[in-house]
């Protein structure tokens, strides 16, 4: 099914979705996609806190489905997140894929901190500017691109990192260099 919202929704949009497509030409409130299982969110506005992420209690965060925000994100986006892409096309808050599993979030501008806390797996790209890449890491070298998905690939040249070690993780967390002459050291 489908369903197209002209204006703004509130908290727990798509809330453990399973399928079908919801678009909302506007802005939603926090949980959207919460424990979402598969299907398709698409924002034209921003999105509150929570995007993507594990209710309170759980450690089941986006499983499958692809979430496209084309403004700004909240903080705490894709907590225990096991799989699906994320794309957002605005800035994010911090703590973005907290606890992350699997998947893929791309964010087109930039990132506050705590990007990647205690991650295990998956693939975040910040093609804007990130305060900081959290100590747990580790650099891995740079790369000339990074595929998003099978029909899109974002050009670096992309800062490459390993973590959370303490984790004993292997995410990787990419960083436009361009924009990010803080991290050269």
């Amino acid at each position: 099914g489908e369903i197209v919202i002209n204006g703004n929704a509130g908290m727990h949009l798509g809330s453990k979705m399973a399928g079908g497509k919801i678009t909302v030409h506007g802005d939603v409130g926090g949980w959207a996609g919460a424990e979402m299982r598969g299907g398709v969110i698409e924002i034209y506005g921003d999105a509150g806190d929570y995007l993507a992420s594990s209710y309170r209690g759980s450690s089941e965060g986006m499983h499958k489905g692809k979430i496209i925000v084309h403004g700004n994100v909240g903080s705490d986006v894709a907590v225990f997140m096991h799989g699906g892409t994320i794309k957002i096309y605005g800035n994010a808050g911090q703590f973005l894929g907290f606890r992350m599993r699997n998947g893929t979030i791309y964010v087109e501008k930039n990132a506050e901190t705590r990007v990647g806390a205690c991650m295990t797996g998956g693939k975040i790209v910040v093609g804007g500017f990130l305060e900081e890449v959290m100590p747990t890491f580790t650099i891995d070298g740079v790369k000339p691109k990074v595929k998003i998905e099978e029909t899109e690939t974002i050009s670096g040249p992309l800062y490459v990192f390993l973590g959370a070690r303490a984790e004993n993780g292997n995410g990787k967390l990419f960083v436009s260099k361009g924009n990010n002459p803080h991290l050269s050291q």
